[in-house]
């Protein structure tokens, strides 16, 4: 089992992510907000925090989304994405966990496959950390 990456600080409301978004050019930063706020409403145990300058979404410790804003598009990453199952070949990306999807103002998209992903992408940092869990407790 690969290591779980872990960020230190995640809340469960950080209002520097929502300084970070009002900041954005206001096409971008209305689809980052979008996904972002999608991310956020996966459960009542999401966590957030800003990392490397980007609004990142957690389970307890543990990213699973994030957002980010460039000059013509907003990325929503996936820290585990090039584990998520894709059929809309939405993710892109070539690291060896990291996937992300590129949108658009004005650009089609088809936003059910995006939620789905955003969905899978909580669903599976649930199942490594439960995974973590119970391997740590069996070798007690």
């Amino acid at each position: 089992m690969k290591q779980i990456l872990r960020l230190s600080g995640a809340v469960a409301h950080d209002r520097a992510i929502d300084a970070w978004l009002d900041a954005q050019p206001v096409a971008l930063g209305s689809l980052a907000r979008r996904w972002f706020a999608r991310m956020r409403k996966c459960g009542r145990d999401v966590r957030e925090l800003i990392h490397d300058g980007c609004p990142v979404a957690c389970v307890e410790d543990a990213p699973f989304g994030y957002v980010s804003v460039f000059r013509a598009h907003a990325n929503v990453g996936f820290f585990q994405g090039a584990d998520l199952p894709d059929p809309m070949g939405l993710l892109v990306g070539s690291g060896k966990s990291m996937r992300h999807v590129k949108v658009k103002p004005e650009a089609d998209l088809d936003s059910g496959a995006l939620a789905a992903l955003v969905d899978s992408a909580y669903a599976d940092i649930k199942t490594r950390l439960d995974l973590e869990r119970f391997i740590v407790g069996t070798r007690k």
